[in-house]
């Protein structure tokens, strides 16, 4: 047997299609780990929970009490996401490059802002609500500035990054020609910049959705109130009733919102084809003009008050104890939060592809995966962690089950899109050549899908980070567990120290990601 040059090992590279199925190799330490969490007490409560799916209660009452948390909930979402996204677009432009430069001739401006928003976009929505929480009371624009302040940053850093990758020849031109900044920016960007906008707006009112029902389920009102609510109390049939009814909310708006991307020739939500300038102006300028009075009409429905914002509410005395502060086991919090990031990153990334390379030649099985799929993006984590607690002991394990479990929905609904709108041209020729079906999809569509996706991993992984703190908060591992003692005493010099942390951690993050998503997309 003829020996393998060092030298050929280093130049040994793993298939392109073979790269997305990687992460999933963490399964096999986890599986093999999983039997010693187990406790096994809490089997029966799984069953039942499983079995109420298909038995929810149609009790009026219960229907009635689900329908107007739901309103709430949509209510809280729609109004903070259409704030975030007027917020963000203002932020955008000011934090972009490319606008300073026509307006100035100096970018430092934009890195200013850009810095300056950074902080509150490392700040997960539940820590924005909780903080507003002490200080303004129990009321609905706490849970609306709760989505508009982290996702207000997070459409600025989007807007400002698709201003700088725009070709800026038509700009340059409009500048020599004599036209001033403005409407030379507006005339030679705005068209081309639309569909990203567009596209990543409606992506952000999912998101914003499945925010407000995780703010209710920590209290701030809504629907996600009444599931955790059913869920303590093992009312599992009202349970579903409810999750039935966002369910069904959230596959109308997912609808609508693929609608209006193929009618407005949008790209896709991740990069992975390209399409056209989009061609609904008129039709995106009726429908803001539409939403206005709606949106006022929302807010009157619920009750939000700008005028609320003034009324603080007193706050308890407190002192600084930065000793004490420095002497928490910083190492092993920081070290149980990023353990937890990467495994549930690894977990939802490589499932995903793993799942649809098993199940998608099944004739049941497309169908059975978009389920499993919508009920991860609609569970919140934190509920997903409760009822894992039922059979499994807390822990890191738990919580990155939990985590895993939710992104995974979120990602394997844009890999299915993704793959569906890909060339099946070489699957088709691999099929020809008698190769399975699953080799086909595999050499085939995802050949072209795996950089694209990995590199969408890697900014999820980012998410991920920021929401170890839903899980946290539950007591299951983390900074999010100290979060909460930190809230509920009222530890004000904790709770600075811990959200530094956090954000400084998210904002490395963030950029340890930029870095692995700019290399996988140029290789």
């Amino acid at each position: 047997m003829t020996a393998i040059p060092a030298r050929s090992w280093r130049q040994l590279r793993l298939a392109p299609p073979l790269l997305p199925l990687l992460p999933a190799l963490v399964w096999l330490p986890v599986l093999l780990v999983l039997p010693a969490v187990f406790h096994g007490g809490g089997w029966d409560l799984i069953g039942q929970f499983a079995r109420a799916a298909f038995s929810p209660s149609l009790d009026p009452q219960v229907l009635g009490s689900a329908l107007s948390g739901l309103g709430v909930t949509v209510g809280i979402a729609l109004l903070g996401w259409a704030l975030s996204l007027a917020l963000g677009l203002l932020g955008g432009v000011l934090s972009s490059r490319t606008v300073w430069r026509t307006a100035t001739g100096s970018a430092l401006p934009a890195e200013w802002m850009r810095r300056l928003l950074a902080v509150p976009r490392a700040v997960h929505e539940l820590l924005w609500g909780l903080l507003l929480l002490q200080l303004l009371g129990l009321q609905p624009v706490v849970a609306v500035l709760a989505i508009t302040i982290p996702y207000a940053a997070l459409v600025a850093r989007v807007v400002s990054d698709l201003l700088d990758a725009l070709p800026t020849k038509g700009l340059e031109a409009l500048r020599l020609a004599g036209a001033p900044a403005g409407p030379a920016l507006l005339t030679a960007l705005g068209p081309a910049l639309q569909p990203g906008v567009l596209s990543y707006g409606g992506y952000r009112l999912e998101c914003a959705l499945r925010s407000a029902t995780l703010l209710g389920v920590f209290g701030l009102g809504g629907l996600g109130t009444d599931l955790r609510l059913t869920l303590q109390s093992l009312q599992f049939h009202e349970l579903w009733s409810g999750l039935w009814l966002l369910l069904l909310v959230m596959l109308a708006l997912e609808a609508l919102l693929r609608g209006l991307r193929r009618r407005w020739a949008m790209p896709a939500r991740f990069g992975l084809t390209h399409r056209s300038v989009g061609r609904g102006g008129r039709e995106v300028a009726f429908g803001l003009v539409l939403l206005l009075p709606v949106l006022v009409l929302v807010a009157m429905a619920l009750g939000v008050n700008p005028l609320q914002l003034g009324q603080l509410q007193p706050l308890p005395p407190w002192s600084a104890d930065w000793p004490a502060v420095a002497a928490l086991p910083w190492p092993s919090l920081i070290g149980s939060t990023l353990g937890l990031t990467l495994l549930a990153a690894a977990l939802a990334v490589g499932s995903a592809p793993l799942l649809l390379l098993l199940m998608a030649p099944w004739p049941w099985g497309r169908v059975l995966m978009q389920a499993i799929w919508a009920l991860g993006r609609l569970w919140p984590p934190p509920l997903t962690a409760l009822l894992l607690l039922f059979v499994l002991q807390p822990g890191v394990l738990t919580a990155a089950l939990a985590l895993a479990f939710h992104n995974l929905g979120v990602l394997g609904r844009l890999l299915l899109e993704a793959e569906e709108s890909a060339s099946v041209l070489a699957e088709e020729a691999l099929g020809a050549a008698g190769t399975g079906p699953r080799l086909a999809l595999l050499y085939g569509r995802f050949s072209a899908l795996a950089r694209s996706y990995l590199a969408y991993g890697a900014y999820r992984a980012d998410v991920i980070l920021r929401e170890t703190v839903v899980v946290g908060l539950v007591g299951a591992a983390g900074l999010g567990s100290l979060l909460l003692e930190a809230l509920s005493s009222f530890a004000i010099d904790q709770l600075i120290a811990l959200v530094a942390v956090y954000v400084v951690l998210t904002l490395v993050g963030e950029d340890l990601s930029d870095r692995l998503r700019r290399r996988l997309l140029a290789a």
